[in-house]
């Protein structure tokens, strides 16, 4: 959790919604079973933050319904049957808007990150 949010109530970000990209963004490099795309979002993306294992496997069942990926399960070698998804042209469409909208977003966030720089700027110049 953000320092931020023990003074405001900002939306902030929101892993829930910030999963998907990153699935997607997995599974367009390769397919992957659950456990393994659990482990890249904690090594790639969510290093300081918890990440509940139900919520990757929520989002997988939902983007599989929606369309965005596909499973099957894969027998054979050592070990259990695993679930493995692959991304679909609809799930790489999703990506690319995804992209978009990140790329839009982190205009925003440098503007700001601008605006305030200028202003810890002219506090220095003032003491």
């Amino acid at each position: 959790m953000c320092q931020a949010h023990k003074y405001c109530e900002c939306p902030g970000f929101r892993v829930e919604r910030f999963i998907q990209p990153c699935l997607l963004l997995l599974l367009a490099q390769k397919r992957a079973h659950g456990y393994e795309l659990l482990e890249e979002l904690r090594s790639l993306f969510f290093q300081e933050e918890t990440l509940d294992p139900s919520l990757v496997y929520r989002s997988l069942r939902k983007m599989e319904e929606d369309g965005l990926i596909l499973s099957e399960w894969v027998t054979g070698g050592p070990g259990p049957a695993r679930r493995v998804y692959t991304i679909t042209e609809e799930g790489r469409a999703a990506l690319d808007l995804w992209v978009e909208h990140i790329r839009k977003q982190l205009q925003r966030f440098e503007t700001f990150l601008r605006e305030y720089s200028d202003i810890l700027e002219g506090r220095e110049g003032h003491e």
